[in-house]
């Protein structure tokens, strides 16, 4: 087995020896985010405001923490961002057809399959679909309950992607990139002899968390593949779901910070966030160049190289604080200019919102 080739990786922590996965990086949630919660807090309190990181980006709904819909974000977006943001539409299920009505969707905005379709209110890559044909189509919409209005996005043909940080206080002229991941799926090659199954137990890393593999995978798992043929594990890019982060830091040029500091100016009062985007080659990525943008994400996001195998757990916090740190300065300044942060009480509602909505959401491929 073999993992695809994204992006190499960078040189930021090249002398460490390799690992296939970090220390915590399969920690359970609480583990790992109980220190960054208590950072939350303090910050909080210093500020006298536990919500004000949601003042960051102020035209989101609590900026982007949670339960904020992907395409209200989109479509912000002026004319020179757009042209950077792969084509979508929506359509809300529970009609009396509800294939028929995202096919007439699709035709509406100009779009043909093959499309990816996602819930507009979604989490790391929770029901993420690849769509190809008319039957897939149908089939990924009737997985979803009644009143879920999903994004329907034109596939980007470009094969490498990767998430990108930024930040741009609201009295500085430029941004700046705070990080650069580049996201693998884990690639099976077959040998004509194992199953899939066996060339996941054997390979150093997906041995060691099947479980993020085997649920989607079902009966293939008896599978045999033929010597050369690949099998693409995972379709999100989530590391949660099994992808394989790298960091990209030694990428980060003034070309590259320049182009996305000019798309995402033209997003009214975005000032913190990754981007998520495919790309064509590392080369034209370095240089601004030949990419589109899949979604923006506000404060809820991450800087997810901390899920490089060879960062440790030392730098990920450091990253973490880093990161919320920044976004309570940007929510003063914002609400110091008149804006509003969104209450504890909005939070919470929006986090039980998308909790509750993620929870029926299918598999994601």
């Amino acid at each position: 087995m073999t993992h695809a080739t994204a992006a190499a990786p960078s040189k930021a922590g090249a002398s460490r020896p390799p690992s296939p996965l970090s220390m915590f990086e399969f920690w359970p949630g609480w583990a790992f985010y109980t220190p960054i919660v208590l950072y939350w807090i303090l910050m909080g309190l210093r500020h006298g405001d536990l919500s004000l990181p949601t003042a960051a980006n102020p035209r989101i709904e609590t900026g982007g923490l949670c339960g904020e819909s992907k395409t209200d974000i989109l479509d912000m977006a002026g004319d020179a961002a757009r042209q950077w943001i792969a084509p979508y539409t929506t359509v809300t299920t529970g009609s009396a057809d509800d294939a028929a009505a995202a096919t007439a969707a699709l035709a509406r905005a100009g779009l043909a399959l093959p499309v990816v379709v996602k819930p507009d209110i979604g989490c790391n890559g929770t029901g993420v679909k690849l769509v190809t044909t008319p039957a897939e189509l149908a089939a990924a919409v009737a997985l979803f309950p009644p009143d879920i209005r999903l994004v329907m996005q034109r596939l980007i043909p470009f094969e490498h992607e990767a998430g990108i940080f930024y930040i741009r206080h609201p009295d500085e002229e430029q941004g700046r990139i705070t990080s650069l991941t580049y996201k693998e799926a884990p690639i099976l090659v077959g040998d004509g002899r194992s199953t899939v199954r066996e060339l996941i137990d054997a390979d150093a890393r997906t041995r060691l968390v099947p479980h993020l593999y085997l649920p989607r995978l079902g009966a293939r798992v008896h599978d045999v593949l033929p010597a050369g043929e690949t099998m693409r594990l995972v379709f999100a890019g989530n590391h949660c779901k099994g992808s394989i982060f790298r960091n990209g830091a030694d990428d980060i040029t003034p070309a590259l910070t320049e182009q996305i500091d000019r798309i995402m100016r033209d997003i009214p009062d975005f000032h913190f966030g990754r981007i998520d985007l495919k790309f064509d080659s590392i080369a034209a990525l370095r240089l601004g160049r030949g990419f589109e943008i899949i979604e923006i994400n506000g404060v809820g996001s991450e800087a997810t190289h901390i899920w490089d195998s060879r960062t440790t757990l030392r730098e990920a916090y450091a990253a973490q604080f880093m990161h919320y740190r920044e976004t309570f300065r940007i929510g003063a300044k914002k609400k110091k200019a008149g804006w509003r942060s969104s209450g504890a009480f909005t939070m919470l509602r929006y986090w039980r919102l998308q909790k509750k909505l993620l929870a029926s959401y299918p598999l994601n491929d």
